[in-house]
């Protein structure tokens, strides 16, 4: 059974299942009769803290939870994902969200969500996949008014939308910071579940930060509160009545609820709410750089103290880091200040930066520490030699290689670098395979073969190769023995 990151917002008419309350009986054991033991002392069991009362929190808050419904029309037959057809053997294949049932041509779609009202005029935030594509959208209120509701503005990359009604003097939520919420600490989402209205279910934190494949914007707060279709917008509170997240994706086997929930950053969504009121779009800090997670072979290879930052692996031409002199091979270790322990903290943190503004980045390279002034750029919403008969083989990597000719080296856009014919002994460990192109070596471009010989012999006992595998680069850490 396929695993799936799902939306918890579903199109289709709500299912109300039906529980069966089955008998419980218990059984007693006896035992024949024995001499009676001298009475013991019983140890005192230690204070444990009481379980939350959330009743306040969802008496005081609960008016500001609405009801989304949309309804729109379908335009392609059959089950569809934003990701378009997905191969079954693709790593991410099971990672599908926005999960929206079976479409049919011509057919009426109603979908539900949930959102909540952050100001009293009616300036309410939900998800963006629970409105997208919606020709109409209501908005119920708890004292059951149905008004009709305009989207202001939606932003798929952090999937956030905002939404406006005719009214005054309504209620609101009070916006907490999502920085101070630790792990364990209980939490609280409202919102309507296959369209049962107002449902609060509860549980704790398991994570922060979490990072979901191509959900480069968003450090998702992971819990283990029950999450369900229609839950999608929602908002998550914590004990002091604060929200702190919006109730955005499942991570399911069934499309259903399985103990793992994620919410997005309550500080992330209201940065794109004040862009969507202010200007109608988002606007994004770039440096057109493309990163990986360093890993202890990596570092190793690379001569850091431990595994941190992100390893540059392709840098975009004519980009904000290519003229600041960034280059493939760089670990970025900080950000204005700011530490960068994984892969997965530079964008949000570059997309929050202005554009036009100057970054002070610091990148590892040749073993020292240096700092480097970036320009911002601002992030668009486009889609971001001679053949030798025998291969020259290298004996420490297992490799054989030829060099590039020139029309696959204007391909690649490098100015040199060899192609892999075949990969055996620590290389096809590693993972490299034949027709991957060889570019780098421990952030240093190979020209030839003897080079490549004198470079992998200095290295020790780990290697960094930055190859070049159909439109991504990367780098593969390679163990030498």
């Amino acid at each position: 059974m396929q695993r799936r990151i799902l939306s918890s917002s579903i199109a289709g008419t709500a299912v109300v299942a039906a529980l069966a309350a089955g008998s419980l009986y218990y059984r007693h054991a006896q035992a024949a009769p024995s001499q009676v033991a001298p009475p013991q002392a019983v140890p005192t069991a230690p204070a444990t803290a009481a379980l939350p009362d959330f009743s306040g929190i969802v008496q005081r808050y609960g008016p500001a939870v609405v009801n989304v419904s949309v309804t729109g029309t379908t335009k392609t037959a059959g089950q569809e994902s934003p990701f378009g057809q997905l191969d079954p053997d693709d790593p991410f294949y099971p990672f599908f969200k926005h999960f929206q049932g079976p479409r049919q041509q011509g057919r009426v779609l109603r979908g539900l969500g949930s959102g909540f009202i952050v100001k009293s005029d009616g300036v309410i935030l939900t998800n963006a996949h629970v409105v997208d594509g919606a020709s109409e959208v209501k908005v119920k209120l708890t004292d059951r008014r149905e008004l009709t509701a305009k989207v202001i503005g939606k932003d798929k990359a952090t999937d956030v939308a905002v939404l406006k009604i005719d009214a005054k003097d309504l209620p609101t939520v009070t916006i907490g910071d999502p920085s101070s919420t630790r792990v364990g600490e209980w939490v609280l989402a409202i919102g309507q579940p296959f369209g049962l209205e107002n449902t609060a279910t509860a549980g704790i934190v398991s994570a922060r930060s979490r990072s979901l494949p191509n959900e480069g914007y968003v450090p998702f707060i992971q819990t283990d509160v029950a999450v369900n279709p229609g839950n999608s917008g929602g908002p998550l509170f914590n004990t002091k009545g604060e929200v702190i997240g919006i109730n955005s994706q499942i991570y399911s086997q069934s499309g259903g609820y399985m103990g793992l929930s994620f919410a997005i950053p309550i500080d992330v969504a209201m940065k794109v709410e004040q862009q969507l009121v202010a200007h109608g779009k988002v606007v994004r800090g770039q440096f057109g750089v493309t990163v990986q997670d360093v890993n202890q072979s990596l570092a190793q290879s690379f001569g850091l103290p431990k595994p941190e930052g992100a390893l540059v692996s392709s840098v975009e031409k004519d980009s904000p880091a290519e003229r600041a002199g960034i280059q493939p091979g760089d670990v970025i270790l900080g950000l204005d200040g700011r530490e960068i322990a994984a892969s997965s903290d530079l964008p949000p943190q570059v997309a929050d930066l202005r554009p036009g503004a100057t970054a002070k980045v610091e990148v590892w390279r040749d073993h020292k520490r240096r700092e480097i002034d970036v320009r911002v750029g601002e992030k668009k919403d486009a889609a971001v030699a001679s053949m030798q008969k025998d291969g020259d083989h290298q004996g420490r990597l297992g490799l054989t290689l030829r060099p590039l000719t020139p029309d696959e080296r204007r391909q690649a856009g490098v100015k040199s670098g060899m192609v892999v014919q075949d990969a055996r002994g620590p290389a096809a460990e590693a993972g490299i395979q034949p027709g991957d192109v060889l570019i780098a070596v421990n952030g240093t471009q190979i020209t030839d073969a003897q080079q490549l010989r004198r470079l992998v012999e200095s290295s020790g006992k780990h290697v960094a190769l930055l190859v070049e595998r159909g439109d991504a680069r990367l780098f593969v850490p390679v163990d030498l023995g």
